[in-house]
């Protein structure tokens, strides 16, 4: 269970079900004091998250001495009005590594978004989903 609690303003604290806290606030514009994410952000930011560790496990099992860094940039489109859902989102990696096996790379990436993802695989059911990915040369 997700707990979450008004913290003043317009600050929210979100607490997991393993205890673990997240600050969430509303721009200033719209009363908030820009103290934490917009929980829009957050939702990018758990795709991220999940996709990364996907990829990550996959390339650290077939490569595991070659994989050093992962990072992620996403992207967003989001519907003018209300509600302000996301239309277009896309995921950009840029895997780091010594003599990365590019077959190995594009499979990992295409497997989270195409089926492991549960953050990717729920967003693509009504967001316009894409993913790309670069090889860093360590």
């Amino acid at each position: 269970m997700i707990k979450v609690k008004w913290k003043g303003g317009m600050a929210f604290e979100a607490t997991s079900e393993m205890g673990h806290n997240v600050i969430m606030d509303a721009a200033a514009s719209v009363g908030g004091a820009d103290s934490g994410p917009r929980p829009m952000e957050m939702v990018l930011m758990g795709l991220g998250g999940c996709t990364s560790i996907d990829v990550v496990m996959m390339l650290k099992k077939s490569q595991p001495e070659l994989v050093t860094d992962c990072e992620v940039e996403i992207e967003a489109e989001r519907a003018e009005g209300t509600p302000s859902v996301f239309t277009k989102i896309h995921v950009h990696f840029k895997i780091t590594g010594k003599e990365l096996n590019v077959k190995k790379v594009e499979r990992a990436v295409n497997l989270s978004a195409e089926k492991y993802c549960s953050v990717s695989k729920m967003l693509e059911a009504t967001v316009e989903m894409s993913h790309d990915y670069e090889i860093v040369d360590a």
